[in-house]
């Protein structure tokens, strides 16, 4: 008689019944999750961090951020001066040509003063940019107060024009009861404009409020 092929037990218990769920892949499933939940937490916060950023900025005058002020101080110029020094930037992407007309004053720590940046749009375009501001030493950005400024809007060029901008500012007279800035005697303000990608619709800055009144 033929002999019928015989299957072990072992053999029987090894034998595959349909695969079972890969408990592995439950942990993934929540790791991949809780590491969601982590990156979009952070980006979060890193948005929310960039309007605290600026505040704190303006408020301490940290890295060099200066000052906003609607008045000159109310004890008036003393008798120490302090040279300023006028810095100007374009980035890449903005055909423009951005200088001070001085590129260093001797002031009174107290007096008001207006110095004026000269723009010119060189594209065959119109063209739109804001400039970002900072002095150095960034030690003095509490002390820098700014009466007026162009920094703070953003302007748009027509193709070859030129503009004068005015910046109005003074040196805060209790910089002199600061003993860290005893031997301080130069500071240097600094601008640099950025291309606008996406201008504003508006009409052309230029006007006759643009032109000189003379130290406001």
């Amino acid at each position: 008689m033929d002999q019928k092929p015989t299957i072990s037990r072992d053999q029987s218990r090894t034998a595959p019944k349909g695969r079972r769920p890969s408990r592995g892949l439950g942990r993934d499933v929540v790791v991949a999750s809780i590491c969601g939940g982590v990156v979009a937490f952070m980006v979060g916060a890193s948005y929310a961090a960039v309007p605290f950023y600026n505040w704190f900025c303006r408020a301490t005058g940290f890295n060099g951020t200066t000052q906003v002020a609607t008045s000159a101080p109310a004890s008036g110029p003393i008798a120490r001066k302090i040279a300023v020094r006028f810095d100007s930037n374009v980035a890449p992407g903005l055909p423009w040509k951005f200088e001070p007309e001085q590129s260093e004053i001797e002031v009174n720590i107290g007096q008001v003063v207006t110095v004026f940046y000269t723009v010119t749009n060189q594209a065959a375009r119109t063209t739109a940019g804001q400039a970002a501001y900072n002095v150095a030493p960034l030690t003095v950005g509490s002390y820098f107060q700014k009466i007026n400024c162009f920094c703070f809007t953003e302007q748009t060029m027509a193709p070859g024009e030129k503009r004068e901008m005015p910046v109005v500012f003074y040196v805060d007279p209790s910089i002199a009861d600061d003993h860290e800035n005893d031997g301080l005697n130069t500071i240097t303000l600094s601008y640099t404009f950025y291309p606008v990608k996406d201008p504003v619709v508006k009409p052309l800055a230029a006007s006759e409020d643009d032109k000189r009144k003379g130290n406001l």
